[in-house]
């Protein structure tokens, strides 16, 4: 099968490399669908992990092959597949830090070499612990394999909403319109609060608004933060969401997020950055900082339900579609978006 193999920081290889064989309690899924996620993208530019690998994990597709002891999935279903899931019994699994815990890290779907997602391949296999705990989950008639390939990518933004505790009637800045700060957007406007973005191209300003921003600003006016405290009535906004790996942006969050009000960083920063801070600034205006990485086990169902009964419109959040040979010129727009860059797919 042909793969895109990770051989070194900026090196993807397009290859020919065998099909993955099943153990007993696996199952094979054919690529449909993979979206193109920045975790993917810092992987491949990065010197995170050691070559080689596969990766990509916002993967939907359908069953070619299932191991004997499988039971309760068939060759031909149409699944969209979760890369990694909980043991569900670890002091992380149990305070519901899902993400956090040893299994969920290194247990992952692969297409071959260190198990590292596998979504960039013809072929990726489901381990056992996957396939036995709800890391297949089974897509409808009518819901097309790109719709499905958003499930991941849904949760890990619904898990941030829902530790941030956004509730109806509250105001929530998200910085950054890229496509996590759209799926924002989106959810934040489903739960039945308001979401106020930012960011620095006026065409991505526009596509906030028009997928339910109650109002999108250029991150670089002077002005940002009296325009937020002028629609929020002078009280600003109760929960700001980076979502972009800005310091800039988190210092207007400061400025932006009312007393008592909660910041969660979503996107990853480098690691080199450090923020200075003072810390009377927490603690006489009592701001929460939190951290959201990755996707909950609690919330698969959830996510599913959002994006199978179209709750928000995954599809708008399409930009565009490539052929997995040309992944290189793929991450490279990603890199440098034009006006209209949002979610990039990828297509054995």
């Amino acid at each position: 099968m042909k793969a895109q193999v990770f051989r070194g920081v900026n090196q993807l290889s397009y290859e020919d490399i065998p099909v993955p064989t099943l153990l007993t309690d696996e199952v094979l899924v054919k690529v449909q669908v993979v979206g193109l996620c920045q975790s993917d993208i810092k992987k491949i530019r990065y010197p995170l992990y050691e070559p080689p690998r596969i990766f990509g994990h916002e993967t939907a597709g359908i069953i070619a092959a299932v191991g004997s002891e499988v039971k309760g999935w068939q060759v031909g279903q149409r699944v969209a597949v979760m890369h990694h899931i909980p043991c569900m019994r670890c002091a992380y699994c149990l305070n519901e830090n899902f993400s956090m815990c040893n299994v969920y890290k290194n247990i992952s779907t692969t297409a071959g070499f260190n198990a590292s997602g596998g979504g960039f391949a013809e072929y990726v296999k489901v381990p056992g612990h996957i396939v036995q705990n709800g890391g297949l989950i089974a897509i409808p008639d009518d819901i097309s394999f790109e719709e499905a390939s958003f499930v991941e990518p849904t949760n890990c933004c619904l898990k941030a909403v829902k530790k941030a505790q956004i509730a109806p009637g509250q105001t929530v800045l998200i910085t950054g319109a890229g496509p996590i700060g759209l799926m924002f957007v989106m959810l934040v406007k489903h739960f039945g609060a308001k979401a106020i973005a930012t960011d620095l191209l006026p065409s991505r300003i526009e596509k906030a608004l028009n997928v339910g921003a109650e109002a999108a600003f250029d991150a670089r006016d002077p002005d940002l933060a009296a325009k937020i405290y002028a629609v929020t009535d002078g009280l600003g906004v109760d929960v700001t969401l980076l979502a972009v790996p800005s310091e800039k942006a988190f210092f207007q969050a400061l400025d932006c997020t009312r007393k008592g009000g909660k910041i969660l960083f979503f996107a990853e920063f480098p690691d080199e950055l450090e923020i200075p801070i003072n810390p009377n600034i927490l603690y006489r205006r009592e701001i929460d900082l939190m951290g959201s990485y990755s996707s909950s086990y609690r919330l698969q169902a959830l996510s599913a339900d959002i994006v199978f009964n179209r709750r928000i419109d995954v599809p708008a959040l399409i930009s565009d579609r490539y052929q997995l040979k040309d992944l290189s010129t793929a991450v490279e727009q990603a890199i440098a978006p034009s006006a209209d860059t949002y979610k990039i797919l990828i297509y054995p």
